[in-house]
């Protein structure tokens, strides 16, 4: 997913993060250098629908403008959730 809006600076990759390992997923989050926060999640589809709804609100202090998610293919490598 890629998260836009007021997303950086107010705590929404470690609140993300958290939320992520208590749902048992796998993958990361990171900051882009364009305002945007990239969203990588795998598990099973509740999950990961969880916190893709999750997503579209963020964090408290957080204002999400827009959304984009799409589906890939699992990333084989990815053993628990981190913040990149």
């Amino acid at each position: 997913m890629l998260v836009e809006g007021r997303v950086q600076g107010v705590g929404y990759r470690v609140t993300c993060a958290r939320r992520a390992r208590a749902a048992g997923l796998a993958g990361w989050v990171r900051n882009l250098g364009d305002g945007r926060v990239e969203v990588i999640l795998q598990g099973t589809p509740d999950a990961v629908s969880e916190i893709e709804r999750w997503c579209r609100h963020g964090p408290r202090m957080a204002v999400v403008t827009n959304v984009s998610a799409s589906d890939e293919p699992p990333v084989s490598d990815t053993g628990g959730f981190e913040i990149r």
